[in-house]
Parts: structure tokens; C-alpha cells; sequence
């Protein structure tokens, strides 16, 4: 038995951050029935082919859930969305601001027929302000939320290389409905739940909004490497490659020192006594780091961190990850089916000995409608007229 097991979720998404939420609650044995437009469907499935001719991101997010195609604007999906709510325990939703609304779909009209139903809206920046209305992608939230103002190199800011806001965003969704049901599970009563990708982002960016608190300087962007603390990022070694490393404190700056530089005079020197200092040197102290490591391999200077229990980690790219050896040896992957056959998948994070995570297939655009429909009482006669319709 899965956490999740007997819960339905009815899903009107697209995109990354509700598939995102949407996903987890299904890895936890959620039945999730994702609603989308006939033909085309969630505009993600087109994004790419790079799987086997499907989209990466469709494929990450989409897993153990079943498609029903629907044109929300035909006047035949009120009478279907209506029954698909009387079986739902969450509704998730999100569709371009005012859209939900505007198809009778908010927590407020529905509410009094379905008062156990959890509403979850996703959206850019919430259902009031002077923002509402705005439309918001993954990167424009990267930079409203001042993330980009602290990445990236001194020069030029960076965007995060996957869609860290709306990840963001569907992982607040994602646990705020646990609670939800959580809490409808001692009241009776469900509940209306609004996350913006903005409030998300500007969460994730609480360090360094503390760290510019009442007019202080922002951390400036270093790219790679740690605004703050030095020596701490990247650094290149003998053969080309290149090393992540880390150091926390003051002992810590005396091993490496001594154990990986060979320098131990720096260690009591006075320039760089605390990490304030260092940082302030790092002009200095990097062209003398990056000398020592000249002599090294990635491996050997690795060997050295790691005996001297440094911090450190390889710059691993995305095939140095499908092959690595720590997820290799704790058996993280696992296979997924989906229309064009079966593809690794990564085990949901975080290990329960309790139950196994729902790992079912990637549906095809539509694949479930007639099943979906013959449970909620529709028969094969019906169903073709509404697919003659277009409805479906």
C-alpha cells in the first residue's frame, strides 16, 4: 500500500511546474487523470523528440498518470469536468490566469457541490496584485526573483540550466496538498491552496536577500564559484579537467594547505587568516592554487581532497551522470514504459522501506479517454458522438 493509494487527482496542466507537482503525488500511488487538449495535447509533449522521438520533459514529468483528452471550451466538457469532480479529491490547475475561473473551475464555484474537493492553482504571481494578470515563464520568474541578479559570471548573469522556478513552484504545490489532505482527513473539509512561481523563487532566494539586508550589497556573481567563501568552486587540474572544491573553516584551510598544496606557510599566514580575507584575495590566491594543481590529474587531486577530508566533487557532465557510480551502486535506476518503449528513470528521491514508488508508464495523448469516460457513465455510442463532436 502506497501513501497515496485511493487518492484521485484531476489535473488541468501543461508545461513543467503542475506535471512537476502532479508527478510526485503520483510516484506516491496517486491516480492522476491529466485532462488535455484533443490533437495537440500539453504543448510540452512537443518541446523536443530527444526520446525515442518523445520530449524530455514530457517524459520526466508525466509518468504513472492517465491522459483524457478534452476541449475545455466545447459545451459538452461541463458535464463531463462535473463528474470527473465527483470522483476527484484534488483538482490541479495551471492554465493561463483568469482561465480556470472563466471555465467555472475556481475553489469558489465549486466548493458548495464539492466541499471535500482541494483546489490547488498554480500561476506566475498569484491571484491578486498588480502582477495577476502577467504571464510567466521559467525563465522571467529566474529573473523577477533576482536569481539571475546573482548568478552567472561578473559580467553576465546566467540562467539556471533546468527549470529550477517552476520546479520550484511544483514542489511547494506538491507538499502543500499533502497537508491538505492531511488536514481534510481531521476536519472533513477541503480547502483552497494558491502558489506562485515568484513567492517560490524569492524563498529559494532568502540567503542572499539576508545577505543584502537594509542596503548591504548583494552577493556579486562569481560564476561557478562561491560568492563568499574561498576557496570554494572550480579549479582546473594537469589534464584538462576540472574540480569542485570546498573548504567550510579555518581548520580546514590548514590540511589543504599542507596536505594539498604543500604549502603550509600559507597556512599561518596572516593575509589569509580567516575567510573574509581569502575571499578579499582571491585574485591572489588563485593563480597560486591553480600552479599546484597543474601538476595534478583530476583523479590525483581527488586522491589528495579526499585523503585530506576536503570537500570536492567532479564536473560531471549528463553522460558522466547516467553512469554514476554512486546511483550505479545504490540501484537508483529503474525502467518506465512509454509509447516508444521502455527508458531508464531515476527512483523517486529519498528511500522508504514502507513501500515502493509507482513507476508506471508515460501515457500516449488520449490513451485513457474511453476508459475514463466508461467509468463515469458514458457508453461507446456516446463516446463516439462526442468524439464526432470534438469534444474529446
Amino acid at each position: 500500500m502506497r501513501p497515496l493509494d485511493g487518492i484521485t487527482i484531476v489535473t488541468l496542466e501543461h508545461a513543467i511546474a503542475a506535471p512537476f507537482c502532479t508527478r510526485q503525488l503520483a510516484d506516491l500511488g496517486a491516480r492522476v487523470i491529466k485532462v488535455e487538449r484533443p490533437r495537440s495535447g500539453d504543448f510540452a509533449r512537443a518541446y523536443d523528440e530527444r526520446v525515442r522521438g518523445l520530449a524530455s520533459h514530457f517524459v520526466w514529468t508525466n509518468r504513472s498518470k492517465e491522459s483524457l483528452t478534452l476541449d475545455l471550451k466545447h459545451a459538452e466538457a461541463p458535464g463531463i469536468l462535473a463528474r470527473l469532480l465527483d470522483v476527484a479529491d484534488v483538482l490541479v490547475q495551471n492554465l493561463a490566469p483568469g482561465a480556470a475561473a472563466r471555465l467555472g473551475l475556481s475553489y469558489d464555484a465549486l466548493r458548495g457541490q464539492h466541499p471535500r474537493l482541494i483546489v490547488c492553482d498554480i500561476s506566475g504571481y498569484g491571484s491578486d496584485g498588480p502582477y495577476r494578470d502577467k504571464k510567466a515563464y521559467d525563465l522571467l520568474i529566474q529573473s523577477e526573483s533576482g536569481f539571475l541578479s546573482v548568478t552567472g559570471a561578473p559580467d553576465a548573469p546566467a540562467k539556471a540550466g533546468c527549470s529550477i522556478a517552476d520546479i520550484s513552484a511544483g514542489m511547494y504545490a506538491y507538499s502543500q496538498i499533502l497537508a491538505a489532505l492531511l488536514q481534510r482527513g481531521r476536519s472533513g473539509r477541503g480547502c483552497h491552496i494558491g502558489v506562485s512561481m515568484l513567492e517560490s523563487m524569492v524563498e529559494w532566494m532568502s540567503y542572499p536577500l539576508y545577505y543584502a539586508f537594509d542596503g548591504a550589497s548583494p552577493p556579486p556573481r562569481a560564476g561557478a564559484a562561491h560568492a563568499t567563501i574561498y576557496p570554494y568552486g572550480p579549479f582546473p587540474t594537469g589534464d584538462g579537467k576540472t574540480v569542485m572544491l570546498g573548504l567550510q573553516n579555518e581548520r580546514e584551510w590548514a590540511v589543504f594547505c599542507t596536505a594539498v598544496l604543500d604549502r603550509p606557510d600559507l597556512a599561518s599566514d596572516p593575509r589569509y587568516a580567516s575567510n573574509a580575507l581569502r575571499t578579499a584575495a582571491r585574485d591572489e590566491l588563485q593563480p597560486l592554487i591553480v600552479s599546484r594543481f597543474a601538476g595534478l590529474s583530476a583523479e590525483q587531486l581527488i586522491a589528495r581532497l579526499d585523503a585530506a577530508q576536503i570537500a570536492n566533487a567532479r564536473m560531471n557532465d549528463m553522460h558522466d551522470v547516467w553512469q554514476h557510480p554512486q546511483l550505479a551502486a545504490r540501484q537508483r535506476w529503474t525502467e518506465v514504459a512509454t509509447p516508444a518503449g521502455p527508458i531508464p528513470a531515476l527512483l523517486p528521491p529519498g528511500t522508504v522501506d514502507a513501500y515502493m514508488p509507482r513507476m508506471d508508464a508515460v501515457p500516449a495523448l488520449g490513451q485513457h479517454t474511453d476508459a475514463i469516460l466508461g467509468e463515469l457513465g458514458w457508453d461507446a455510442a456516446a463516446i463516439s458522438r462526442l468524439r464526432q463532436l470534438a469534444a474529446i
